[in-house]
């Protein structure tokens, strides 16, 4: 499936894609660490300002992370991967934190630029990291999805594969890159000026 057919479907069946395949898994997990980081980030503020955060940002993820996790769900089948990657990497910061931001400033939390800050890095990373996951069998609800027991077990497994997979690239760009380079044959101007180094010689 391409990038482009995953976002036609988001189009022309929503139901099918953001509720029949709402990731509980996704809106528990988002919900449990985005609720810590907001306590983190407001502690200054005093403890009743950052638990009031912390439930803000708990209910908002419960409620909405479910929906975000079905999108990446989805994006996790189409190639190519970096397109997929790309998607959901500019995608849902920009849907997920816009309505982040409105709860927030409702409420009035204290460190609200340093919470935002905190959790759009948050966000990069573990939609990354969850289209990762997904790709290879964790973290899916329904047919093909396993228990959460299962999925916490290969975790350790998983972080190390989605760490692996920057400078694995990077290592075969340059072999390739090196490779077409040896095998490229010196064009005629750089063979003439390698005889007349050798003739020197």
């Amino acid at each position: 499936m391409t990038v482009r057919a995953v976002f036609w479907e988001l189009i022309s069946h929503p139901r099918r894609v953001l509720i029949d395949r709402w990731n509980w898994k996704a809106a528990f997990l988002s919900a449990t660490f985005r609720a810590a980081l907001f306590l983190c980030a407001n502690l200054t503020a005093g403890w009743r300002a950052a638990t009031g955060a912390m439930l803000a940002e708990f209910l908002y993820r419960a409620a909405t992370s479910g929906f975000y996790g079905a999108i990446t769900e989805a994006f996790s089948k189409a190639e190519p991967r970096w397109a997929a990657a790309t998607a959901v990497g500019l995608l849902l910061p920009a849907a997920s934190h816009s309505a982040e931001l409105a709860v927030h400033l409702l409420r009035h939390t204290p460190k609200i630029s340093a919470s935002l800050i905190a959790s759009v890095c948050f966000t990069v990373l573990s939609t990354l990291f969850n289209l990762y996951a997904m790709s290879h069998g964790a973290l899916l609800v329904g047919k093909g999805g396993s228990s959460v027991v299962s999925d916490l077990r290969r975790m350790p497994g998983l972080v190390g594969g989605f760490l692996a997979v920057l400078p694995v690239t990077v290592f075969r760009y340059l072999r390739e890159a090196l490779k077409r380079r040896l095998m490229t044959p010196p064009a005629p101007r750089e063979l003439t000026n390698w005889r007349g180094r050798l003739r020197e010689s």
